[in-house]
């Protein structure tokens, strides 16, 4: 696996973990990356500094690592500010997926309980409700990467969510 910095076309950077070099090119040929924060799929790496491991610096990370697994706070004992992540270096560490996962999860589960379905007619709804035809409401439902981005064009507000799926909860 490796990370990449990377940056949208309106200038919000953000990292993402890849198989390697070729599958991020394949998908940023595909417009399969998009923006976290604005949705855009025009997107390329930002500049990096290299991670170069040492063997003092692996030590060292490692006794860092054992010293805040010793200071963990159960997950169902943090509150939303405990559980801010701070940017880490070098590879995501375990503790930091786990949090990412759960947050999603917490995240699907609440827009499935209250948020409406409309599956692939999304973006049709998503115009609907934006100019006064249908009653607005939360709704979800797929759109691929061009429809989000002609929809924002129009102003209409839309976001990707971070799904997973089902089987890992």
């Amino acid at each position: 696996m490796i990370l990449f910095d990377l940056k949208c076309g309106g200038g919000h950077q953000f990292e993402a973990w890849f198989r390697n070099s070729q599958t991020y090119e394949e998908q940023r040929e595909a417009q399969a990356i998009t923006c976290p924060v604005c949705g855009d799929d025009d997107v390329s790496k930002a500049p990096m500094a290299p991670n170069i491991s040492t063997r003092s610096l692996r030590e060292r990370e490692a006794a860092e690592s054992e010293s805040q697994a010793a200071r963990e706070v159960p997950a169902q004992a943090q509150t939303p500010q405990t559980q801010a992540m701070p940017p880490v270096p070098g590879p995501m560490p375990e503790v930091y997926q786990k949090l990412l996962q759960e947050a999603a999860h917490k995240i699907r589960a609440h827009v499935e309980a209250n948020f409406d379905y409309v599956g692939k007619s999304f973006p049709e709804e998503a115009r609907k409700i934006h100019y006064g035809e249908a009653a607005p409401r939360p709704i979800y439902g797929e759109a691929s990467p061009q429809e989000s981005r002609a929809l924002r064009e129009e102003g209409v507000e839309v976001m990707p969510l971070p799904f997973l799926p089902k089987h890992d909860a």
